[in-house]
């Protein structure tokens, strides 16, 4: 039973160890050519956001230029960034 108790703390700690770091943010940026509906869509169908949290963001990013739309480990945001960007939206990570 010991055995276990040390597994379990050892487990633990490798999971903080790999989100240990400086964390990334994917930004969705304003931009002069991508549609209200398109934005829409791209939040609704590849970040799983409702129409109205869609809708809400694309104000913002309207309005103030920009969005942060995930945080997290670079590794774990790559695939959004690139599926947004493939589909045309202007995205960064930072």
């Amino acid at each position: 039973m010991m055995s276990t108790v040390i597994e379990t703390e050892i487990l633990e700690e490798v999971e903080v160890a790999t989100e240990v770091g400086e964390p990334v943010k994917l930004v969705l940026w304003n931009d002069d050519f991508n549609t209200f509906e398109h934005v829409i869509a791209c939040l609704i169908k590849y970040i799983k956001k409702t129409y109205d949290e869609a809708e809400a963001i694309a104000w913002v990013v309207h309005t103030r230029g920009k969005y942060i739309l995930l945080e997290g480990s670079r590794r774990n945001l790559v695939e959004y960034y690139n599926i947004l960007k493939f589909k045309g939206l202007t995205v960064s990570l930072d």
